[in-house]
């Protein structure tokens, strides 16, 4: 894994009980079935899995798949995904900010689950999804619904988006080249007596 040295890990601490968290689970099971059932996947292809976490998401495609790029800038998530001994072999880690350093591989897929609203520039992410995209690849980015902010408590760090309104993503998309735009919601999370819907987009760059 390339190292982020001087970063601080936000996820440090949530990484030891991250896969017993209920929504997390629960979230992200529900998000791989969506992408399961509206991506066409197969065992030739490989994916990036950006904001990849503990695996996840990875854990539920990796079967269906050629080969795993789990991209996170948490060490701590990633060392957690590595240790699974179902994704040896399948998974390769990668610490690297990809918008400062991008990856020198173009792939067939690119799949994200709640990882947008941690990154400061959309359009910018999005922009740098397409240029490590090969053509006639697809995308499928999972994230929050626009909230009222209530979804993450008031002093987390690392929040810089309360979700998205769908046709904003769809702009973003459209402008850097991504066509067959369709949103799913693939999940609604329960919280403070709230409900906070998750969409799914999928995509084809052109």
């Amino acid at each position: 894994m390339s190292n982020l040295s001087n970063q601080k890990d936000l996820f440090e601490e949530k990484a030891k009980t991250w896969d017993s968290n209920v929504t997390a689970d629960g979230l992200s099971a529900s998000v791989s079935s969506s992408i399961i059932d509206n991506i066409p996947l197969n065992n030739k292809m490989n994916v990036m899995d950006f904001g990849a976490g503990t695996g996840l998401i990875s854990s539920h495609i990796a079967p269906l798949v050629n080969k795993i790029t789990a991209v996170d800038i948490s060490r701590a998530m990633l060392d957690k995904l590595i240790s699974k001994p179902e994704l040896n072999g399948k998974v390769e880690a990668v610490c690297q900010d990809i918008i400062s350093i991008p990856l020198d591989t173009e792939f067939d897929l690119i799949v994200s689950a709640m990882a947008l609203h941690h990154v400061e520039d959309t359009e910018q992410i999005i922009k740098t999804f397409s240029e490590h995209l090969k053509s006639g690849a697809m995308i499928g980015l999972s994230d929050l619904d626009k909230e009222d902010g209530t979804f993450h408590p008031e002093d987390i760090e690392g929040v810089f988006h309360d979700g998205f309104e769908r046709e904003y993503i769809q702009n973003i998309l459209e402008n850097n080249g991504f066509t067959d735009i369709k949103f799913f919601t693939a999940y609604t999370a329960q919280k403070n007596d709230k409900e906070y819907p998750v969409f799914l987009v999928t995509a084809i760059k052109k």
